[in-house]
């Protein structure tokens, strides 16, 4: 009985092992797949997001009336938020929850793309200069010229002061803020995502499915970016107040410079998305059995595997229990370890070139819609959905690309930087090309034209006032161009001198305009002039262009994180990845973008006017300087860094050639020591055959004796 027993427990327990036995094989697996997925829509959710970010920042500055310096601070706040955060997470975050971590990041994101959004329905309907009005069953509209002098306005030709309604209830608080705060947050909300969720993978995937994984990961990542910009261009499309006004009374159209889209749905969208990629992270578990491809034990591990085995396998991911280091002891070997990191001066030099064309990169990539929208007079809708359809997928295949380039050449540290630098170079002669892409600037009296003279653009500052429209009450500020027949632009109907109209909103012509033709009898129509030949005809090379450079300069992407890897010991890798982070992101994330706008402003030739007064966000720039200025500086951010490259090189080759001396040197050593241990076997050897024959020559010589 008591064998009989005995045996039903063994059975028993054998039933629990094998149960034990079979679960890694089911419910980890399924929960680590389950992981990826979820993780895999989060890449997308806050990659969408972060390129519709991009996308809305000409809509924003017409909304609030910000210049472009501003839009680059709320552009940046992300990764100031990212960086209030990020060494929390990194640290604290591997001992804790990490699903749930990267769950409460994904709601922070989604909260803070909603308050982005939260502005459009707290300050009320998009109000813009026009002296265009709807009217109903009406024949008779107000004249755009009213009577009197340039006489009767002030100094600086702006009408008198009189109060606009509504300013009164104005909070003095600018609304931008709240777009700012919001980015703030997604920034917070963003930053577990990657770092907890590629260690979450690399922890309980096997060695061979760990790479495919991230692989995916990242591929999706890529994908994010090409729905980012296609919302954009969908979003920009539609008017800002849609559903809330008749679209018929709206007066001007998505290519005019004062059209603002529906920038907060795709906010909404946007924050609905990345709220539900936090769903599955709830659900997931804390920890999975590790990977199981075989016994385990070092006996079933290579040589160099098992040089590395130091601990048990199932303590890989955790802190043991009896290592009580204080934050001070940490402390004290931070300062040491990052000394001799920033000490490598190979990798000193690989972060100084990538922070310079990390700027150039990043501020041309922020405002190249704009440049788009500004220079070849592209609306905002069709701007983006090119960033969206052409230049990102060459980015992503160009990025596979240099990853499979790398590993078919099977590039070394040395070919990695050469691949790198010399793609690079390639897309920086070829980037020279865009100087050669330019358009006629607008012709707009009074601005880019004299009243005098409407044969040449010049840059000089002109008057918009004269003999033709002495007559008019007008005002220098507005902004609500009317193109007459004569194919001149004029800032208002009023300073073109017509005094009547006919017909409501888009439809509205406006007749007897003095300044359009000498008799006087010209009419002029609402909107600015096309004048788009020229741009239509080199706008398909420049797409061509930019669609090859940023695949050339994409190519160099792969080597160098590579480079970034291999350049120093193994010990320091993590470290030297997180500083890396770190630097690009607080110098080149955060300055690029604020920078750049602020020298984009210095190119306006007329700034809008605010509803309350001050200046509002640029109507019409001088296409010439915004080029050399857009260009010349990404250009010149990528010429330091080349010059900086050259003592890298330097150092790079003295550092491979000491690493090969040092290895010829050990082998010598290694050999001689071999050596000198095979003299010495053969010393003893021969030592004990000699002990052996003393024996036998002893006796042969009493023998003789």
């Amino acid at each position: 009985m008591m064998e009989v027993g005995a045996e039903q427990g063994r059975s028993q327990g054998n039933g629990r092992s094998d149960a034990t036995a079979r679960e890694p094989h089911s419910s980890p697996r399924r929960s680590l797949k389950m992981f990826l997925m979820a993780l895999s829509f989060a890449y997308f959710a806050k990659a969408l997001s972060g390129s519709y970010m991009k996308s809305t920042i000409t809509q924003l500055e017409r909304r609030f009336d910000i210049p472009s310096y501003l839009i680059g601070v709320i552009d940046g706040s992300f990764e100031i938020g990212n960086l209030l955060v990020i060494a929390f997470v990194s640290y604290f975050g591997a001992k804790l929850h990490r699903p749930k971590i990267i769950a409460v990041g994904c709601v922070l994101m989604s909260i803070g793309t909603f308050i982005i959004a939260l502005p459009h329905f707290i300050i009320g309907r998009y109000e813009f200069e026009t002296s265009v009005r709807w009217v109903v069953n009406s024949t008779q509209n107000p004249s755009p010229c009213p009577v009197g002098s340039p006489a009767d306005l002030t100094q600086d030709g702006k009408l008198p002061q009189v109060p606009a309604t509504g300013c009164e209830g104005d909070s003095n608080l600018s609304m931008w803020i709240y777009v700012l705060l919001g980015n703030v947050l997604r920034g917070i909300g963003e930053t577990p995502v990657q770092p907890l969720g590629i260690s979450y993978i690399d922890d309980f995937a096997t060695e061979e499915n760990a790479a495919l994984y991230v692989g995916c990961v990242q591929t999706i990542s890529v994908v994010g970016p090409v729905f980012g910009y296609l919302l954009g261009s969908l979003c920009a499309k539609i008017y800002v107040d849609i559903g809330f006004v008749k679209m018929e009374t709206i007066t001007i159209t998505p290519a005019d410079s004062r059209w603002v889209g529906a920038w907060w749905l795709g906010y909404l969208i946007a924050g609905v998305i990345t709220l539900f990629s936090a769903i599955p992270f709830w659900f997931l578990p804390r920890s999975l059995p590790l990977p199981v491809s075989g016994p385990q034990g070092p006996e079933k591990c290579t040589p160099e595997q098992t040089s590395f085995i130091k601990d048990p396998p199932l303590l890989k991911h955790k802190y043991p229990s009896d290592e009580n280091t204080t934050f001070i002891e940490m402390a004290k070997d931070f300062i040491p370890t990052l000394r001799t990191l920033l000490g490598h001066p190979v990798y000193l030099i690989y972060l100084c070139v990538t922070i310079i064309q990390l700027n150039s990169l990043i501020g041309m990539v922020t405002y190249k819609p704009k440049y788009i929208e500004q220079h070849f007079r592209q609306s905002a809708s069709k701007a983006n959905f090119l960033m969206g359809v052409i230049n990102i997928p060459a980015v992503a295949l160009g990025m596979f690309s240099g990853g499979l380039l790398m590993k078919r050449l099977k590039l070394n540290i040395m070919g990695a930087a050469r691949l790198a630098f010399g793609t690079s170079l390639i897309g920086y002669f070829l980037s020279l090309f865009f100087f050669a892409m330019s358009c006629e600037n607008a012709k707009v009296a009074g601005v880019t034209l004299s009243y005098n003279s409407m044969d040449t653009i010049s840059y000089d500052k002109h008057s918009v006032f004269a003999a033709c429209n002495s007559d008019c009450f007008c005002s220098t500020s507005d902004w609500d161009p009317v193109c007459g027949e004569n194919g001149i632009t004029y800032v208002s109907p009023c300073l073109a001198g017509c005094t009547t109209s006919a017909g409501s909103g888009k439809n509205t012509v406006f007749s007897n305009c003095s300044c359009v033709g000498v008799a006087g009898n010209f009419t002029a129509s609402t909107g600015q002039c096309p004048h788009k030949d020229d741009c239509d005809r080199m706008f398909p090379y420049f797409l061509a262009l930019s669609v090859v450079t940023s695949f050339i300069i994409s190519l160099g992407g792969t080597p160098g994180y590579m480079f970034l890897i291999r350049c120093i010991k193994p010990q320091l890798k993590s470290l030297a990845l997180g500083f890396h982070a770190m630097a690009t992101r607080t110098l080149a994330g955060i300055p690029a973008p604020i920078y750049f706008g602020a020298i984009i402003d210095t190119t306006c030739l007329k700034w809008g006017q605010k509803r309350c007064g001050g200046i509002g966000a640029c109507r019409i720039y001088n296409t010439t300087a915004y080029r050399i200025a857009y260009l010349g500086l990404t250009l010149s951010l990528r010429t330091v860094s080349f010059i900086v490259c050259i003592p890298g090189f330097i150092l790079l080759g003295r550092q491979l050639r000491k690493e090969e001396r040092n290895a010829i040197h050990g082998d010598l050593a290694n050999g001689g020591t071999e050596l000198e241990a095979l003299r010495k076997e053969e010393f003893v050897t021969s030592n004990s055959d000699q002990t052996q024959q003393t024996p036998d020559n002893s006796t042969d010589r009493e023998t003789r004796l």
